[in-house]
């Protein structure tokens, strides 16, 4: 039986689908009816094989967003192997740590390409071939925590998620006159590979655990619920906004 959340006969691309909060992502879609376009800067046998045991479609991409990529090009692959795209997932992300008076350029660059630029690049041509096509299409670009914080040593990773955030906001207000949806989800401290260095370093896991009031890191599981409402049908009237998934960490 159809539901407000069901998205059979849709078509979602997800990026940095290789391996945790994406590859959790698009099983989610996956379980939910999607077929399922992943886009990775390497192979990504484990994700192929958790898609295609829920009977969805998959198409891998493999595409480096740290060097210069044609989105045109990659919609019209998904197109054409596919027939369409219904929801962006902007999940592919890095992280470059160091004090702020050594901060290079080189990684500055590298972070920006990566988590703004190419969120606003697929944005783009994924939203011309929406509007193209009439489809009530959704956008969902990934924040972080550090979309409302500073943080520290991170200084290009904060400013590449606050303009996720401001991104986020001013897309939607462009595309809603299409029907299309652009929202974010800003995780919490989630167990992945960019927060490796923190969950092995004793005095910083301990004082992130303290604080999150759920007692525990977040897994990709945690994010299901809400990439699926986002991406919904059901979801309709929502747009512009950043919703987090964080065990409670911003309010305490």
């Amino acid at each position: 039986m159809n539901t407000p959340f069901d998205l059979s006969g849709k078509v979602a691309l997800v990026t940095g689908a290789r391996t945790g909060l994406g590859r959790g992502m698009a099983l989610a879609l996956a379980q939910a009816g999607a077929d399922i376009a992943a886009l990775g800067s390497s192979p990504m046998p484990e994700t192929a094989e958790a898609i295609r045991q829920t009977g969805r479609r998959f198409h891998p991409l493999e595409v480096d967003l740290s060097q210069k990529f044609d989105a045109k090009d990659i919609v019209g692959s998904i197109v054409s192997e596919l027939g369409g795209i219904d929801i962006l997932v902007n999940n592919a992300g890095i992280i470059r740590r160091a004090d702020l008076l050594d901060h290079s350029e080189e990684d500055w660059d590298d972070v920006i390409d990566v988590n703004l630029k190419s969120a606003f690049l697929l944005s783009q041509a994924a939203a011309r071939h929406m509007v193209e096509t009439k489809r009530a299409g959704r956008i969902i670009n990934i924040a972080s925590m550090l979309s409302f914080q500073g943080g520290i040593r991170v200084p290009a990773y904060t400013a590449s998620k606050h303009g996720i955030a401001g991104l986020t906001k001013a897309m939607a207000n462009e595309l809603a006159p299409h029907g299309i949806t652009v929202n974010a989800i800003a995780p919490g401290y989630m167990e992945t590979d960019n927060t490796e260095a923190l969950r092995n370093d004793q005095n910083r896991n301990a004082q992130i655990s303290a604080r999150i009031p759920m007692g525990r890191w977040g897994t990709p599981d945690d994010l299901a619920t809400s990439v699926l409402y986002l991406a919904s049908p059901g979801s309709g009237y929502v747009t512009g906004i950043t919703v987090p998934v964080d065990g409670g960490w911003l309010v305490r």
